[in-house]
């Protein structure tokens, strides 16, 4: 069973920036992939960046350039930086870890980009 605790959610103005992270429960594996997705009101939830154990990355072309996910194996972290923030960032942030197919999802942690 995998559990995930992000933190890291705010207030901020536009063009600021905000760092998110996950603390993921139990081991992880060479096959975990972890991410962020995020879910603005009245939209699906979202694809924001993923990163595979050896640190492959992937990110959605709307936050390409401004969005750096990193992971920590050894601490079991993961984290999004974000930066050049825009309004259209303001969404809940989920925490996603992908074992086996299998998915696991944080609770969410709220972002909110004041224009």
């Amino acid at each position: 069973q995998v559990q995930l605790a992000e933190s890291g959610g705010g207030l901020v103005q536009g063009g600021g920036s905000l760092r998110l992270s996950c603390a993921t429960s139990g081991s992880i594996f060479r096959v975990d992939v972890m991410g962020w997705y995020r879910q603005a009101p009245g939209k699906q939830r979202e694809l924001v960046a993923t990163i595979t154990f050896g640190g492959n990355t992937n990110y959605a072309d709307s936050v390409k350039g401004r969005f750096t996910i990193s992971r920590d194996n050894a601490k079991r972290t993961v984290t999004l930086q974000m930066n050049y923030l825009k309004p259209e960032d303001t969404a809940v942030y989920y925490c996603h870890h992908m074992r086996l197919g299998v998915p696991y999802w944080g609770k969410g942690t709220l972002v909110t980009v004041s224009s």
